[in-house]
C-alpha cells in the first residue's frame, strides 16, 4: 500500500509593503495553491452571517448598513485602538483558520501556501510546517505602501507602529526572500521550494 505523502503547509508573511501577496502570486504561477488570508477575512466579513453578528455586536449595528460592512467606520474605530483591533482579529481569526483547513483538504499539491500578514500574531504559524518572510528596506515598504493606498508617509508609519517588526518577524521565520527591486525573486523562491521539497 502506498504511503500518503504529506502535505507541506507553508506560510509567507511579511512587514507591511513588503510584497507578500506579490511573491505569493509567483509561488501560483509555479503551480502552488495559494490560501490569501486578507481576502478570506474580507469576504467572511461580508458572508458569514454568525461572524457578522459578532462582529455587530462588539462594535455596533453602525458597521454594517443594508448587510453591507461599512469599511471607513470600522476602520475608524480599530485605528486608534490597539484592544479593539485585536478583539476583532480575534473575532475573524477562527473562522479563516477553519476555512483554511476546509481549502486545504480540497488542494493536491504537495506544498500549499497561506498567506497572512499577522501570521504570527494571529497564532496561525501552529499548524503551518514552514514559513517565509518576505523583506525589503524601510523606505522601499514606505514608498510601496503610498503608492498603493495614496497616503502619506505619517499614516504609514503609524501602521508601522502598531505591526510586528520585520526584524521580529524575520526571527520567528524559516526562510526570508528578500524583495528589494534588486534581489531577483525567482532563484531565491526556487531555493526555498527545492529545500521545503
Amino acid at each position: 500500500m502506498p504511503i500518503e505523502k504529506k502535505q507541506i503547509k507553508v506560510g509567507i508573511t511579511g512587514a507591511i509593503g513588503a510584497g507578500k501577496t506579490f511573491v505569493s502570486s509567483i509561488f501560483e504561477k509555479l503551480g502552488f495553491p495559494v490560501f490569501n488570508s486578507d481576502i478570506e477575512a474580507k469576504k467572511c466579513m461580508q458572508s458569514d452571517k454568525y461572524l457578522i453578528e459578532k462582529i455587530k455586536v462588539f462594535f455596533g449595528d453602525k458597521v454594517y448598513e443594508n448587510n453591507i460592512l461599512q469599511k471607513n467606520i470600522l476602520s475608524e474605530i480599530i485605528f486608534n485602538d490597539n484592544e479593539k483591533l485585536k478583539s476583532l482579529n480575534h473575532l475573524i481569526h477562527p473562522v479563516v483558520s477553519k476555512n483554511f483547513i476546509n481549502w486545504c483538504a480540497l488542494q493536491n499539491s504537495d506544498i500549499i501556501i497561506k498567506e497572512a500578514a499577522i501570521l504570527f500574531e494571529s497564532g496561525s504559524n501552529d499548524i503551518l510546517d514552514k514559513i517565509i518572510c518576505v523583506s525589503a528596506e524601510e523606505e522601499i515598504r514606505i514608498k510601496r505602501v503610498m503608492s498603493r493606498d495614496k497616503c502619506d508617509k505619517n499614516h504609514v508609519l503609524t501602521i508601522m507602529s502598531k505591526q510586528m517588526t520585520q526584524k521580529q518577524k524575520e526571527k520567528l521565520s524559516d526562510f526570508i526572500i528578500i524583495n528589494n527591486d534588486k534581489k531577483l525573486l525567482i532563484p531565491q523562491i526556487v531555493d526555498v521550494i527545492t529545500k521545503i521539497s
